[in-house]
């Protein structure tokens, strides 16, 4: 157990600023906010405005902004200054998130969100209704969810060098909440993204019909009743590899790490390639597990994976 949680990958270089460096000073008052090409916006929905149907930049100054924007249309990149100082601290749009993104596109750079709460429990830093979204370097933390989409099967989702910690929820007599919980998408990809200490849920949940995780670490050991690191309710095609799971001791659902198809067969999920990950059990875990639980009766091609004491490769339910 120590060799393999030694050889584990950690945060992405390129994230570290985001958990390390010094809270950033509240947003300045006497300058703006936010710019797009050298004009200044002391509200971040009328930077958004300022683009409309076209394609453009806002770049986000360092500090706390308790603000929030809808994007109908365009393609948009919401760009922090300085990444992992420009913190987006519970402010929230339309009852769901800090960015509710319905355009024809958008990109999240260097971010951090914190402190998304709604009603219903589903409070996101970012909730994606259609589009294209790359979301990058950027980091979401102690909120019911990080980012949370609709439906829209031509579409792409993209992670990448970005960090998921203190997520999720399954209380108040409500749906449960997941650090990322994608609907119906085309394709969802997440790479190099580091996922941890939930608080209820699962880590990644995606009803998306084909998926690229690949070079992650979803670390458990700080998780409280938490259930999948991985679950693909509806199942998908594609790939799972090269990633580090560890499950931690305190679950709401440890019977695996990999759920496919548990509630749905929408998607076909014939040749779901799923080799070169590690998975182990925390220290303080008594209990076994299974690597893949697999209820849609097709054929995955599970190839290699190292599994550590107690942890089944697969299991067909």
């Amino acid at each position: 157990m120590i060799q393999t949680l030694a050889r584990r990958p950690m945060l992405p270089l390129l994230a570290l600023p985001l958990l390390l460096a010094p809270a950033p000073l509240p947003a300045q008052t006497g300058g703006a906010p936010y710019s797009v090409d050298g004009r200044g916006f002391a509200r971040l929905q009328d930077a958004v405005d300022a683009i409309g149907d076209g394609e453009g930049t806002i770049r986000i100054a360092p500090g706390y902004h308790r603000d929030c924007a809808v994007q109908t249309q365009g393609h948009i990149a919401f760009v922090a200054a300085e990444p992992g100082r420009a913190v987006f601290d519970g402010g929230i749009c339309e009852g769901k998130a800090a960015l509710v993104l319905r355009g024809a596109g958008a990109k999240v750079d260097g971010i951090v969100f914190q402190n998304m709460r709604v009603p219903d429990g589903n409070g996101a830093g970012i909730r994606l209704e259609k589009s294209d979204l790359t979301v990058e370097n950027s980091l979401f933390r102690s909120s019911e969810e990080g980012i949370l989409t609709a439906e829209d099967p031509a579409a792409t989702l993209t992670i990448d060098r970005s960090t998921f910690s203190r997520l999720g929820r399954c209380d108040r007599g409500l749906s449960c909440a997941h650090s990322v919980y994608t609907g119906n998408y085309g394709r969802v990809v997440v790479t190099r993204t580091r996922f941890e200490k939930g608080s209820g849920g699962h880590y990644l949940k995606t009803r998306a019909a084909v998926v690229d995780v690949s070079d992650n670490s979803f670390d458990d050991t700080q998780g409280k009743a938490t259930n999948y690191m991985i679950d693909l309710p509806a199942g998908s095609t594609g790939r799972i590899v090269n990633n580090l799971f560890v499950q931690g001791s305190d679950k709401e659902n440890h019977s695996a790490f990999i759920a496919v198809a548990a509630e749905a067969r929408d998607h076909p999920s014939r040749g779901l390639a799923i080799s070169g990950n590690r998975a182990s059990l925390s220290p303080e875990t008594s209990w076994p597990s299974v690597f893949v639980a697999d209820w849609s009766g097709e054929p995955l091609s599970i190839g290699a994976n190292e599994l550590g004491p107690r942890i089944t490769k697969f299991e067909k339910r």
